[in-house]
């Protein structure tokens, strides 16, 4: 039986990567080996650093939730557990926002967390 050579299915393969791997350093950018194997690490760092995005968003709105709550006299575990309690729906982005742009609606959040916590 005769070998058969990928040709053309084979070419467009190595094309695809090379595209991809385009403004990569040296070898990873021309050879197809190297490039596959710099491609395959990026797509995967790629996938886990959108996650890792939503995890630091995530803590950087409550750190200015936080600042604001203290600076107001009320801890953030607090004035979030207060909101859950007087049935505030308000997530996490939504009240860092208001924060850092609306200080004075924040402020009467946090003085109906207050009477929360009194009750």
């Amino acid at each position: 039986m005769s070998r058969v050579k990928g040709g053309s299915s084979i070419r467009r393969r190595h094309k695809k990567i090379l595209k991809l791997s385009k403004g990569y350093v040296g070898a990873r950018s021309i050879r197809y080996r190297a490039a596959r194997e710099a491609v395959q690490q990026a797509e995967r760092h790629a996938y886990f650093n959108r996650k890792e995005k939503k995890r630091e968003y995530r803590a950087l709105w409550i750190v200015r939730i936080n600042a604001l709550c203290r600076s107001n006299g009320i801890t953030y575990s607090q004035f979030v557990g207060s909101l859950k309690k007087a049935g505030v729906k308000l997530d996490r982005k939504v009240l860092a926002d208001m924060a850092v742009h609306d200080k004075e609606t924040f402020v009467t959040l946090v003085a109906e967390a207050k009477k929360q916590l009194t009750v």
